[in-house]
């Protein structure tokens, strides 16, 4: 993954004085002139701890001031992070995947070749990979005597010679149990079983039920058409009784294998840990709660935004660069919806530009909102090439902050995934965010009052209480409408 060129630096403490342990319970140490912390800087406003995604440089390698020296994944994207220092670097605290607070210490720097033995001593009292080195491997332990073998037992006296063995009987499958069936002769299975076997080309009559009393789970029905279980069958003619064996020990039974054509999710049965964005999301979406939200709900006629969407396509105007203009232009007039409500909770911060933020899904999970900026007075042409530029980057985790986090007002499109109506949550420290479904054709009255067949959209928006009120949300709404339905203006 390359990682965005950007100024951030790494912070850098060379003052001889005691900083705190990254690991609870460590005691301060007295870092000397002569060795520097480097530490987790903060790239973001909302960043509060970063991964390690790479060390550009290794432990003996001379570190120029202003030269990149690791690349750090902050909240939504990686960025290269420069020296404050020039030196040699000394020891590596936080290793690569591994994440660290903003302010922690992830290195050192030694000013010359002498310091490095005492930068890798700081290193590894605070717990880098040194400590590991320098603690002796603990021994191997012996290995247990053997038990004495059993004495031998004493031999018959005058034992006849044994008979002849018997040939061994051929070992039939055990017939699986019958299905379950009701009294009316529907077999009994869970409603995933069926739908499975439908998509697996299962019989159910042929598979034998493994739940309670006896119903079929979609287990059952993966095993079946695996080849795994034998299909209930007739039982066979009793056989004339052999001696007696020492029964061979069973062998453990292989998970079952999805049937040809068929995709089994490698998540099933896991538990993984957020991702740095993920987890960025999940402490936003939290802070969203803090905050009084009310929604409305509006429907557009699409027709003559659809129509203009056509005309323009050909030229590289996308779909969401005329809801971003439609947005910014109705904004323009309605200043609250893209304001915020001061820190303290006792004011209004009405912003100078008006920033449409779009959320865009992220491959790895997650989801980011890249921002065009200058919505109303861009023009469509101009939106479209910055929105496929943004999120090319977006996917490659190449964002700046500030193209993802100055954004003051969100839209979140569904639409394409056939989404008619949701509501979206509210990012924190902004006005509002509007929802959008998808258009889909409906029968309306007509201006001359006949019935008719429109493209009719529906959106929601969610607004912050303390500040929007449920007029302003609806004023704003009603000019949206008619931005929408009267799209000519987009392209002035």
């Amino acid at each position: 993954m390359q990682a965005t060129r950007v100024p951030a630096k790494a912070g850098v403490s060379s003052s001889a004085k005691a900083v705190p342990s990254i690991r609870a319970g460590r005691r301060c140490l007295v870092i000397p002139n002569a060795v520097k912390e480097v530490f987790m800087p903060a790239l973001s406003s909302t960043m509060t701890e970063g991964k390690i995604v790479s060390w550009l440089k290794s432990v003996g390698d001379k570190v120029k001031k202003g030269e990149a020296l690791v690349v750090v994944e902050s909240d939504k994207a990686d960025m290269d992070v420069e020296s404050f220092s020039e030196g040699i670097l000394g020891a590596i605290i936080v290793q690569e995947g591994e994440r660290a607070g903003v302010g922690a210490p992830i290195a050192f720097v030694a000013e010359n070749a002498s310091d490095v033995e005492d930068a890798k001593k700081k290193a590894a009292a605070l717990g880098g990979p040194a400590a590991a080195s320098a603690a002796p491997a603990p021994a191997p332990a012996a290995p247990a005597a053997p038990a004495p073998a059993p004495a031998p037992a004493a031999a018959p006296a005058a034992a006849p010679a044994p008979a002849p063995a018997p040939a061994p009987a051929p070992v039939a499958v055990a017939p699986a149990p019958a299905p379950v069936a009701r009294a009316d002769g529907r077999v009994v299975a869970t409603p995933y079983a069926k739908q499975l076997a439908k998509d697996l080309k299962v019989d159910l009559a042929t598979v034998a039920g493994t739940g309670p009393n006896g119903r079929i789970t979609a287990a059952d029905v993966e095993a079946r058409a695996a080849g795994k279980v034998a299909a209930p069958a007739a039982p066979a003619p009793a056989a004339a009784p052999a001696p007696a064996a020492a029964p061979a020990p069973a062998k453990p039974a292989a998970p079952a294998a999805p049937a040809k054509g068929t995709t089994v999710s490698e998540l099933r049965g896991t538990t993984k840990p957020f991702t740095t964005l993920q987890a960025a999301v999940a402490r936003n979406m939290n802070e969203s709660l803090k905050v009084p939200e009310f929604r409305v709900s509006y429907s557009i006629v699409t027709d003559k935004l659809d129509a203009l969407y056509q005309q323009l396509k050909p030229k590289g105007v996308t779909m969401t660069a005329l809801l971003a203009k439609a947005c910014g232009v109705a904004l323009a007039k309605h200043p609250l919806l893209y304001a915020a409500c001061t820190p303290d909770g006792n004011g209004i911060t009405y912003n100078a530009n008006i920033n449409v933020a779009l959320a865009v899904a992220m491959p790895d999970g997650g989801l980011i909102t890249p921002v065009l900026k200058n919505a109303d007075s861009t023009d469509l042409y101009q939106l479209s090439r910055n929105w496929a530029d943004l999120v090319k980057r977006a996917r490659s985790k190449q964002l700046q902050p500030d193209e993802y986090n100055s954004g003051n007002f969100t839209i979140s499109n569904l639409g394409m995934y056939g989404v008619e109506t949701f509501d979206a949550i509210l990012p924190p420290g902004t006005a509002a965010i509007l929802a959008v479904g998808g258009s889909k054709p409906t029968v309306v009255a007509t201006a001359d009052g006949m019935i008719g067949v429109k493209k009719v959209m529906n959106v929601n928006i969610t607004a912050d209480h303390r500040i929007v009120y449920g007029a302003d949300a609806a004023e704003f709404l009603q000019t949206l409408k008619s931005v929408i339905e009267n799209p000519d203006q987009l392209t002035m």
